[in-house]
């Protein structure tokens, strides 16, 4: 499907709207009036709400997916394979926090093959995660720590930056991609 320049500003807009109140309490009205439109003309864009989510949603999805199959499939080390991810999910809370927070507050209210394609993408996406900490424990790149505590620590960190990231407004983008990864990589001791 082509998405237009409106379509995309409609796409914008609704995402911006949907952090701030939630994806049940906006309504068309609500991105017509922040869009300086009648409701109408929305429909000339866009079927519905629903449709709206599933662009935002799923479009991210498939970029956290299909970069980590390329990953996961690389000849690269455990711990280059996870710097990988660390910095995909900051590119992302970087130019599109307000898709991510779609992505992590709103999943829910997709609806059937939306929903249930997500929660595929999501599931895969962990599983991958954890093969590659699995395999760069055994091969002694990441320490014996227990690997549900490792993926837990990363990936919940990672999927909620964008809120913290907003709130350090003097933090640079060089810092924060820099810190980040020793950070979590190599811990604070």
């Amino acid at each position: 499907m082509k998405i237009t320049d409106r379509k995309t500003e409609i796409i914008n807009i609704s995402a911006k709207l949907f952090k701030e109140k939630g994806y049940s309490a906006v309504t068309m009205r609500d991105i017509a009036q922040a869009m300086d439109i009648k409701a109408a003309s929305l429909y000339n864009h866009i079927k519905s709400k629903q449709e709206i989510l599933v662009l935002i949603i799923i479009e991210i999805a498939e970029e956290f997916t299909n970069t980590m199959n390329d990953v996961v499939n690389s000849n690269e080390s455990s711990i280059k394979k996870i710097e990988r991810i660390i910095q995909l999910h900051i590119d992302i809370t970087l130019r599109d926090s307000n898709a991510l927070a779609c992505l992590n507050n709103d999943w829910m209210h997709l609806t059937d093959s939306d929903l249930e394609y997500f929660i595929k993408m999501r599931n895969d996406y962990e599983d991958n995660f954890r093969i590659i900490v699995k395999k760069g424990i055994q091969e002694g790149e990441i320490q014996k720590h227990n690997q549900d505590v490792i993926i837990f620590s990363i990936l919940s960190t990672l999927r909620t930056m964008y809120i913290w990231y907003k709130k350090t407004n003097q933090l640079s983008e060089k810092t924060l991609r820099n810190n980040m990864t020793k950070v979590l990589l190599k811990g604070i001791v």
